[in-house]
């Protein structure tokens, strides 16, 4: 998660229904989401020692936000000062401002909004208007908010795209300015717990990383509830609670991608999108373990070119057996030949032999390989050419599987390893388009188009 201003706020601190018992402290979150609750002695008092080091929950009331809930908390340091003053940190999974629940309450909302990094230039879409008159030397801005696009999901929840906006105000303006960011927000009908849109919002994120072909992080989360509420006047509205915890997808440097540079935009899907996105968050029901081998690599989880290339060549097995039940042979054929094999064996081998035998019909990662690649082989080269890419990866894979010396000097290393990465990236990327209902036009399009996608294939 991106923490665009700095948190670190100073409050009180309890245990729920211990409200008479509060600690001071200082709750810190940094850029990328981590949190940390530092305070003056610890919860129980010098008589916990050997108490408990977690807690499911610790409310606070820190300067500014007011009410903090602070989510799946344990010490990382638990001091104790005999007669001096000690300090406790507390690791702290998300914290919910504004609100507190109660010790075994669970966390419901109805709306989540977030944004994401690059996610205005992704949509494309501006309220903005600016006419300029060169001849009567004058220039008129006009602005009109887009039209939310609104998207139901499968899930029965509703994906929205919205904007936000501010406009130039004062009476004696030296400048004007129109400020127009966009926004997601999945909405419920129902009352829903708080995990179950952080997991979508997550699949989305990654939607977003793949469309650009870069890491973005989500940022300025709030959520809604009408069972939390405050009165405006007759009327009452529910009230933002703002939620802030680690996400997966976060590099410091904030991204600067133009159109040209991703792999689509949304004027790309906008005909179909609610196909596109819906399509997306079904194939985490079946291709979970292959996307996630995937994007282990792009949020740089693999420090090390060797482990970037094994997770790629984990992801592609894993996405074919996920999508493929092809075999050597017909089931029923395969279980009577293992039957007459296991007949035929001294009994005191036969179970070494069923355990030898018991992926017997899979076929080898070669033909997987080939498999995957032969619906888009006319973007990867001449037959000898994705021959070479083929045993390439099969050798590297071998050898850094298990280190046999027999294969050292075929694996690729340093810039051929690197190389062999970025074709292995479009495979993954060629499948997610056809995951998502790209026809094969369309996908030719993409290649043909999108700059990181060629720049990977001409590697």
């Amino acid at each position: 998660m991106r923490i665009e201003k700095e948190y670190k706020k100073s409050g009180y601190f309890w245990l729920p229904e211990k409200e008479d018992s509060k600690i001071p402290g200082v709750l810190t979150i940094v850029n990328g989401g981590e949190i940390e609750l530092e305070i003056i002695d610890h919860f129980n008092g010098i008589k916990s020692f050997n108490g408990p080091d977690d807690f499911s929950r610790i409310i606070g009331f820190v300067e500014e936000d007011g009410l903090v809930t602070l989510e799946k908390c344990f010490y990382t340091k638990k001091s104790f000062s005999f007669g001096g003053i000690s300090k406790s940190k507390i690791y702290v999974n998300k914290v919910l401002c504004g609100a507190q629940w109660k010790k075994d309450e669970i966390v419901t909302f109805d709306t989540f909004s977030f944004s994401l990094d690059c996610l205005e230039d992704w949509i494309g879409i501006t309220g903005i208007s600016i006419n300029n008159d060169y001849a009567f030397k004058t220039t008129t801005i006009s602005y009109t908010p887009p039209e939310k696009k609104i998207f139901s999901l499968d899930n029965g929840m509703m994906l929205e795209i919205g904007f936000g906006y501010t406009l130039p105000g004062g009476i004696a303006l030296k400048e004007a300015v129109v400020h127009q960011n966009a926004y997601l927000s999945i909405k419920s009908s129902d009352l829903r717990e708080l995990n179950d849109f952080i997991s979508i919002a997550f699949k989305i994120t990654n939607f977003m990383c793949f469309a650009l072909d870069e890491v973005v992080s989500i940022k300025n989360v709030i959520a809604t509830s009408p069972e939390i509420q405050r009165d405006m006047g007759e009327k009452k509205y529910s009230l933002p609670i703002k939620i802030y915890y680690p996400s997966t997808t976060y590099v410091e440097k904030v991204p600067n991608k133009s159109w040209h540079n991703m792999l689509f935009t949304f004027g790309t899907i906008q005909d179909n999108a609610q196909d596109v996105f819906n399509k997306w968050l079904d194939a985490y029901e079946y291709l979970s373990p292959a996307m996630n081998l995937y994007f282990s690599t792009k949020i740089n989880a693999q420090k090390y070119i060797d482990g970037k290339f094994l997770a790629l060549a984990q992801g592609l097995e894993t996405y074919h057996r996920r999508t493929s039940n092809k075999t050597l042979m017909d089931t029923d054929a395969f279980t009577k030949l293992v039957e007459e094999i296991i007949s035929n064996c001294p009994e005191n081998h036969r179970e070494w032999l069923q355990g030898r035998l018991m992926h017997g019909n899979e076929i080898n990662l070669r033909k997987r390989l080939k498999l995957i690649i032969e619906p888009f082989k006319e973007y990867l080269g001449t037959s000898d050419e994705r021959n070479r890419l083929l045993q390439n990866i099969i050798d590297t894979r071998n050898y850094l599987t298990h280190y046999s010396e027999n294969l050292a000097d075929m694996a690729l290393e340093g810039i051929d390893l690197w190389k062999i990465c970025q074709k292995m990236e479009v495979i993954f990327n060629l499948h997610f388009l056809k995951v998502i209902g790209f026809t094969d036009v369309e996908i030719k399009s993409v290649v043909e188009n999108s700059y990181p996608l060629k720049q990977k294939l001409d590697s």
